[in-house]
């Protein structure tokens, strides 16, 4: 493997100038060799933002060309699945940001190809590195709390007008140096869904990495409150080995942010709030381990460090596929199920036939 990891990118709006495209450039041991967007406009904010040499309105001519060592995908969701598969085929490796795909069966397709090619494919899930996150899968997952039973997982957060198509700074949910969301974010078409793909993927992507489960059940019930895709879900799960749960969320929280997740076990608990950074494991002797974090700069640019350094063959994924390919079923299931009043759907029904059939 060379010194340096030769990294291009996909995709130029927000997130991408935001975290991805500075996270690489910081990166000692990386190099941004291209950028590829098909709005010339925003693809030359962003080239000119960080002096990009490189640039590409074709992703299939940048992958030509530049053959990269590693790809980053940042674009509307339902351009996912063929865009990172033509990576793949490139033998590039791969950074799709969440929700991985809209269907399960295009997860599936995608972490396969990654496998039979042997190249990895990271999920863009940031909650997952903190070390309250990995301190929980390591005790869940070592069985020292016994099997998983019951799970509560909560996104709440403030999206409402996002949602309704209102992109400009002043509702934006974060700040942005470069340029903000586009109205794409309130285009169905090309996002799939509202709270769920774009708020709950990232509480499911860290339940489903603490928790080693997957889901074989789920109903769910979705409000969109007049707005073109749904801003309240709730939906009631039900996982392979016999674990229950629920997960759901709201984007009308106003300030009453909370990503909570709480897994209780045979013998004690894991809970955490990432939004807050605080967490804990609670045994049934009594004792108990308190997992709060030291308050401290959120690190926006892990997944894309994690990344370089995983193209360099240096460092464990910690946000592998299969994490974002569980998180696609659960949401596939949910949004089904909501299509049809609350009926349940199982995970198996989600490989029949054509993917998003």
């Amino acid at each position: 493997m060379a010194e340096k990891a030769r990294i291009a990118i996909i995709g130029t709006g927000w997130w991408a100038t935001e975290a991805h495209i500075p996270g690489v450039l910081e990166h000692p041991d990386a190099e941004l060799v291209a950028a590829c967007d098909s709005n010339p406009q925003r693809l030359a904010t962003a080239q000119q933002a960080y002096d990009i040499q490189r640039t590409y309105t074709d992703y299939h001519e940048m992958l030509a060309q530049e053959a990269p060592d590693g790809v980053i995908v940042v674009t509307p969701h339902a351009t996912h699945h063929a865009i990172a598969r033509t990576c793949l085929e490139h033998d590039a490796h791969v950074l799709l940001e969440k929700p991985m795909t809209l269907y399960a069966a295009h997860a599936k397709d995608l972490v396969d190809l990654a496998a039979a090619r042997g190249r990895e494919l990271l999920a863009g899930y940031p909650y997952n590195y903190a070390p309250h996150a990995q301190r929980g899968r390591d005790v869940v997952q070592s069985g020292e709390l016994g099997a998983v039973q019951y799970v509560v997982c909560t996104f709440a957060s403030e999206v409402s007008r996002f949602l309704g198509g209102n992109v400009g700074p002043q509702f934006s949910p974060t700040r942005f140096r470069v340029q903000g969301p586009s109205e794409a974010y309130n285009r169905p078409d090309l996002m799939g869904g509202g709270q769920g793909h774009l708020q709950i993927t990232h509480a499911a992507g860290l339940m489903f990495f603490v928790t080693g489960l997957r889901v074989a059940q789920v109903s769910a019930i979705m409000r969109n409150h007049g707005l073109a895709m749904d801003l309240v879900d709730a939906m009631a799960v039900g996982f392979e080995d016999g674990a229950i749960g629920v997960v759901g969320g709201t984007g009308n929280a106003g300030i009453n942010h909370q990503m909570a997740l709480t897994v209780y076990c045979e013998a004690g608990c894991f809970m955490v709030d990432s939004i807050s950074r605080t967490g804990m494991i609670r045994r049934k002797d009594g004792s108990s381990e308190d997992l709060s974090a030291t308050p401290r700069q959120w690190n926006r640019y892990a997944v894309t460090h994690n990344f370089v350094d995983v193209v360099l063959g240096r460092a464990e994924n910690v946000s592998p596929g299969e994490v974002g390919w569980r998180t696609v079923e659960l949401l596939d299931a949910a949004y089904r199920s909501a299509a049809v009043n609350g009926a349940p759907v199982l995970v198996s029904e989600l490989y029949n036939g054509a993917a998003g059939g």
